[in-house]
């Protein structure tokens, strides 16, 4: 597979009707698409402690999560949503798949294809495998991309979307600030083109310039290497990891202490920020790292609700595809 020879992924995911085939990439993806998965994900939350909204949507369908990279919050969201679905769920790692006895992806693809799988929810460490594997699928199979190497990461991008539009309303006037490593980061990728999508007022993106961005991959944002100027006046802090096993030399790559001097987020720097002002992190989470603790645990934080919203934006985009695949 050649990579730089795929289509772009922007192009594969919509019907000639306009629904929601693939999920690949946030960008391409218009403002009313991603408000109405947003509308349809709030058609399923509970208030905490009440029973999750369950429904037979998917009854009958097939959901294969195959996630060839370490996942927990991902992986476990979407075998949660698909089954509230009512949906059949199989799901497929690397230490259980044929690909480590090196099966090629598609020849895996086309054994579970098969069984009659519906959707294939795919995390690979390589670029390019989901639109590959839309390519060389049964046309009624929908493909979702639940992590791409360090390229997209689309529905962690409408989690956080839904989580700000949640605690903000409207994304107009907002100030959004994503602190941490944004070169090697999907996560930043996603965000920043949902954001930008839903006409965020100003985007911020500060880090390290070892973990600085390629400009051209976020051309409406504000880059820097000012933690103080980010976070003044912002609206909306988001937290990142560095993402150390992305990185092939981490020669100039700050060490936990130095990093978290520098650009870690803790209440006294966050004194920086609209007092009204928000906190997030995607997770994995390193306390005193890139985050403080008591400020993950504080009012501010909405790194909780941001899981929950997981679930439920995952059933949205499956009940999006499934909705599609019944048009076709």
């Amino acid at each position: 597979m050649n990579a730089k020879n795929l289509p772009d992924a922007a192009n594969l995911q919509l019907t000639p009707q306009g629904g929601l085939h693939h999920l690949l990439t946030l960008r391409g993806l218009d403002r009313h698409l991603l408000s109405k998965l947003l509308d349809q994900a709030e058609t399923y939350l509970s208030p905490m402690g009440e029973p999750p909204i369950r429904t037979n949507l998917l009854a009958g369908r097939t959901i294969a999560n195959l996630f060839f990279e370490p996942s927990t919050r991902t992986r476990a969201s979407f075998e949660l949503a698909a089954k509230r679905l009512g949906a059949d769920v199989l799901n497929l790692d690397v230490n259980t798949s044929s690909r480590k006895k090196g099966e090629s992806i598609l020849d895996t693809i086309y054994t579970l294809q098969a069984m009659q799988i519906d959707v294939f929810v795919i995390r690979d460490a390589s670029a390019g495998i989901p639109a590959y594997i839309v390519g060389n699928v049964e046309p009624h199979i929908s493909i979702l991309n639940a992590g791409e190497a360090d390229v997209s990461h689309p529905t962690q991008g409408l989690l956080d979307l839904l989580t700000i539009r949640q605690c903000k309303g409207a994304f107009e006037d907002l100030t959004v600030t994503i602190v941490g490593d944004i070169a090697h980061s999907r996560v930043a990728r996603s965000v920043a083109e949902g954001l930008t999508t839903m006409g965020v007022g100003e985007l911020r993106l500060v880090s390290p310039r070892s973990l600085a961005p390629d400009p051209a991959t976020v051309p409406r944002a504000i880059i820097t290497d000012d933690l103080e100027r980010g976070l003044r006046g912002t609206d909306v802090v988001m937290a990142l990891r560095i993402q150390r096993e992305r990185i092939a030399d981490l020669q100039g790559i700050p060490g936990a202490d130095e990093y978290y001097a520098n650009f870690g987020i803790s209440s006294e720097r966050m004194k920086l920020a609209a007092a009204d002002a928000i906190v997030m992190h995607p997770g994995p989470m390193n306390r005193e790292v890139e985050i403080e603790s008591g400020l993950a645990d504080s009012p501010q934080s909405v790194i909780a609700r941001q899981v929950t919203n997981g679930v439920a934006v995952r059933m949205a985009i499956l009940a999006a595809v499934t909705e599609s695949q019944k048009c076709r």
